[in-house]
């Protein structure tokens, strides 16, 4: 089934008009990890990354419809969402940091659920601050509060 997936993958992404190097690997049970590295990643990853997500779905329906076998696809293009991990995890640290040093609490710009979720199992283990969601899509946003 790998080798399928590339193969599709590598043919969606040449009718795009973005060819590219496309590895694919089976992490856990059933998620296929596509990794993408192209010349124009601008243009296919998009502002905040949501034309990667768009182009994601896409292809998992494509995957779907040509393998009839349902597969999770995590897609990656140049490495963004691996670096937009490391960052929100840097984020989370630092702004926790933050508040149980000053014990106030703050509030992060507003963000994807996918990225809130980050925060917050970034942040689940610490005993010094708790988080939580607010507001409404697409405004909502982690607030990062100091246990007393």
């Amino acid at each position: 089934m790998k080798k399928q997936i590339k193969k599709i993958t590598e043919k969606f992404f040449e009718k795009l008009g973005f060819p590219g190097e496309i590895t694919v690997d089976l992490r856990e049970e059933s998620t296929f990890y596509i990794s993408v590295k192209t010349d124009e990643p601008q243009i296919l990853i998009g502002k905040r990354g949501e034309t990667l997500f768009l182009i994601q779905k896409l292809l998992v329906k494509i995957l779907k419809k040509e393998i009839s076998q349902d597969a999770l696809i995590d897609l990656d293009i140049n490495d963004y969402k691996k670096k937009k991990i490391n960052f929100l995890r840097e984020l989370a640290q630092i702004t926790a940091d933050e508040v149980a040093l000053h014990k106030k609490e703050k509030e992060l710009e507003p963000m994807p659920a996918y990225e809130r979720r980050i925060i917050h199992l970034t942040l689940a283990e610490r005993k010094d601050v708790t988080t939580e969601s607010k507001g409404n899509e697409p405004k909502r946003r982690v607030v990062i509060k100091p246990l007393l």
